[in-house]
């Protein structure tokens, strides 16, 4: 009985040490980034990968699952170039246009992978949502633990405020693992994400979001942008969501990112 107990007692501790590191990075609250997100609820993360920190802006909000409108186009991306569907190689990711007519004039013409993630176009990653079927979509999901994982609100449709749900601080923790090869994904298909994501490099700085905008009954509801800051020292990743009775795109909610990006001198 007592080596039974014992033994009991090892596991216990190995499985709390497991947890508390899990945990162990550092949270620093900034309740003064408050000034940014004027008229809007919302909470803003970052994580440094150097310090093992994060910083946070409304850490409560930061758990809070929410739809990832167009942010999860990152992973329809990866998981298309894994199966097949789509090719490394940009030319041969060609979609035609169905000619249906779009309110954004960027939608309405053909489009690949870089040009679709760039103007955000919905129908092309609906397109691919399809091809890649609703089997090997959900066992991605499951593989990366994506947030609630739940695709039950339409192959084409459930990341767009729909079944499918995460929260900022999940955001940040996929594209942490995402960058440090912890995820079902080949070095070379990240590349080819992380190139359709740039904003922005300078060479010694490089950002790399997705935006994604939540709109309902005329209204722009909800913002997200997510994404990496890379340095030759380090690199940050991030994720911010806004939301409004309208006006919570997925564009103010990047303006607002940059601005604390700035503030906390990363940019």
């Amino acid at each position: 009985m007592k080596k039974i107990f014992l033994a009991l007692m090892i596991t216990a501790f190995f499985f709390m040490s497991g947890v508390a590191s899990v945990d162990a990075a550092d949270f620093v609250e900034r309740r003064d980034f408050e000034k940014y997100a004027s008229g809007f609820t919302g909470t803003f993360i970052l994580y440094d990968e150097v310090q093992d920190q994060y910083t946070v802006f409304n850490q409560v909000q930061s758990t809070v699952r929410l739809s990832p409108c167009s942010t999860f186009k990152i992973y329809n991306s990866l998981i298309g170039l894994e199966t097949g569907v789509l090719d490394m190689e940009d030319v041969y990711t060609l979609f035609p246009w169905n000619g249906k007519q779009y309110s954004f004039p960027s939608w309405n013409r053909d489009q690949t992978l870089a040009s679709a993630t760039r103007d955000s176009v919905v129908w092309y990653f609906q397109e691919l949502a399809s091809r890649i079927g609703e089997q090997r979509m959900q066992e991605y999901l499951d593989k990366i633990e994506y947030g609630n994982r739940d695709i039950s609100g339409g192959l084409t449709t459930f990341w767009l405020r729909s079944s499918l749900q995460i929260s900022a601080r999940e955001q940040v923790e996929l594209l942490r693992k995402l960058y440090a090869g912890e995820l079902p994904f080949l070095p070379e298909h990240i590349e080819v994400v992380k190139r359709n994501i740039t904003v922005s490099d300078n060479k010694e700085i490089r950002l790399l979001g997705k935006t994604g905008s939540g709109f309902e009954d005329g209204k722009w509801e909800l913002g997200w942008f997510v994404g990496c800051v890379e340095k030759p020292e380090n690199r940050y990743f991030f994720a911010i969501n806004i939301q409004a009775p309208d006006g919570a795109t997925g564009g103010k909610a990047r303006e607002i990112a940059k601005a604390i990006l700035r503030d906390l001198e990363i940019l």
